[in-house]
């Protein structure tokens, strides 16, 4: 069993981005957002093939180099522009590159072990067992030695610095080998091929007219860019700009944009094509100050909400601050399926149903601190192919960002917590418990629970029930989940008419909260009150009573 990480709260957003459409473009408008697009993107393409050729040799001496080069074919803020994107792109390649040596070292040392078990063995909770068949078995070494090829190919490019890269996408790419699967023609996957490759962002400046010089857009909407020097004679405006017929209006945080550009803030933009719909769409996006967290205990102040993520809905229970279940379990659901941006709003529609109804109660969100990049692996999971497809389509980064971003906005806490067992200890311990006649408790809303005991700092198992009847305590002893501080927590049971031993008759006896006053081994209980000593057995062999004895009868 690993160690369980500690609860955190989640840091906000670092940056917003809003998104508008541009309407009543020209025929004329698409034609030269299109030239300049293909423009830039032929010179983008060939600074990251100098940016990876350098390889871990880069410095800046060579970064100026390449701007310079890029200048003269553009302009000096679209090549700062080209060359930021380009290192973005680059680390970013990085990262993944190394996420993808670890995935092959993991699988590795899976196959080695199961290869080192006989065939058949069982495997345990914190290991595999071996391989069924020798069929599998022998088909398994085969496939170690194509992962250790992959990892030692992997290392040495990582060593070199080599990285590679697909402007444009490496699943756009490989569809051109698989028209007839994707249901598109050549002209088709071409016309999506050069959208995707087109390069119309630029970087926002502070202190210049409207945040950005190079794509400007008024308070009013009235957007133009600067046009490449090889494109200088396609200007409609002064200075070298073309003017746009289209006029943009944002109406989420249009405000705050618009009060930026007032006051001449850095606004970066971004001009894409979405080649199905036919459309022409301007992005906006600006850095903002590191948001205030709360601290953790201010967050558990009311108790918060567990939330538990999966295939098609996200299942909530609220807890109070002893990490009690309140009311009735809540789930929002959304559907996975269809296009991208079907499933982005599926996604978004789901959580701020969540958030407006934590809003409305003031509670925190508990989350799992979900990561599944190096848990969905045929090498882990073996032949669970539903299993290792489902977790493959959980869009866990996406659904965690936007909660971020949408929960700072609401001024709602989000508190992480280590996904280690909480669904197999929330099922364990909770699942049965609150399982009623009017209310079903699933596996799932049982992890919820779980997860915001968690981040409340409390352990996720139950207390343990009381023992059955005439056990030195009866089954009315309550199970509470409060913490050892809370006060009243082990407070005075009231008292039961009735016999509560066979020694003690009803209304006699010590208090029932009294620990030391139960009849337990190993405690001074009331069976030192009824501890004879050799001289009282002597009286009641007299037959005197022990009245007498306390009355002072008896003598030596």
């Amino acid at each position: 069993m690993r160690e369980v990480a500690a609860p955190f709260v989640a840091l906000g957003p670092s940056g917003l981005a809003v998104r508008d459409r541009l309407k009543h473009l020209t025929a004329g408008d698409e034609k030269v957002l299109r030239l300049v697009g293909d423009h830039l993107g032929t010179l983008a393409s060939r600074d990251l093939k100098a940016r990876c050729a350098a390889g871990l040799d880069h410095d800046t001496d060579e970064w100026a180099e390449r701007k310079r080069a890029l200048t003269e074919e553009s302009s000096s803020r679209w090549a700062g522009s080209i060359t930021k994107a380009t290192h973005d792109q680059w680390a970013l390649a990085r990262r993944g590159q190394l996420a993808h040596i670890q995935s092959l070292e993991a699988g590795v040392r899976t196959i080695a072990h199961r290869l080192s078990l006989p065939v058949g063995e069982k495997g345990g909770k914190r290991a595999p067992g071996g391989y069924r068949t020798r069929r599998e078995w022998f088909a398994k070494t085969r496939r170690l030695h194509v992962l250790a090829d992959r990892l030692e190919a992997a290392r040495a490019d990582r060593e070199v610095g080599v990285v590679h890269v697909v402007r444009g996408g490496k699943r756009l790419l490989n569809t051109r080998h698989h028209l007839d699967a994707a249901q598109l023609t050549e002209e088709q996957w071409r016309t999506r091929w050069q959208a995707g490759r087109r390069f119309l962002q630029a970087d926002g400046e502070s202190g210049k007219r409207f945040g950005n010089e190079t794509i400007r857009v008024t308070p009013d909407g009235e957007v133009s860019l600067k046009l490449p020097a090889p494109l200088a004679h396609l200007a409609n405006a002064p200075h070298g700009r073309y003017l746009l017929a289209a006029r943009v209006v944002f109406a989420h945080r249009g405000e705050q944009w618009r009060d930026r550009v007032t006051a001449n803030r850095a606004v970066a933009y971004r001009i894409h094509e979405d080649v199905l719909r036919g459309r022409w769409y301007l992005t906006a996006s600006w850095t903002i100050p590191p948001v205030k967290t709360v601290p953790l205990t201010a967050a558990r102040t009311n108790g918060l909400v567990g939330v538990d993520m999966n295939a098609d809905h996200l299942a909530a229970w609220r807890l109070d601050t002893h990490g009690n279940p309140v009311g009735e379990p809540l789930r929002f659901f959304y559907d996975l399926s269809g296009t991208t941006q079907h499933r982005d709003a599926q996604i978004r529609h789901a959580l701020i149903r969540l958030l407006h109804w934590a809003k409305r109660h003031h509670l925190a969100i508990a989350v799992e601190d979900l990561d599944f990049e190096a848990e969905k692996t045929r090498e882990k999971h073996g032949r669970r192919t539903r299993f290792r497809k489902l977790i493959s389509g959980m869009p866990v980064s996406r659904l965690r960002a936007r909660l971020v971003s949408m929960s700072a906005e609401l001024g709602i806490t989000i508190v992480a917590v280590d996904p280690a067992y909480t669904s197999r200890w929330g099922a364990q311990h909770w699942q049965k418990p609150l399982t009623s006649k009017n209310c079903i408790t699933t596996r799932h809303d049982a992890a919820a629970v779980a997860i915001g005991r968690r981040a409340l700092g409390h352990p996720i198992r139950r207390r343990t029930a009381p023992p059955p009847h005439d056990r030195s305590d009866r089954v009315g002893h309550r199970t509470v989940q409060a913490e050892p501080v809370a006060p009243g927590r082990e407070g005075s049971r009231p008292r039961i008419p009735g016999p509560r031993t066979r020694s003690v008759r009803a209304g006699c006896g010590a208090n029932a909260g009294d620990q030391d006053a139960q009849h337990r081994s190993g405690r001074p209980a009331e069976r030192e009150f009824w501890q004879q000593d050799s001289q009282s057995r002597s009286v009641f062999r007299n037959g005197t009573s022990p009245g007498s004895r306390a009355a002072g009868d008896l003598h030596p």
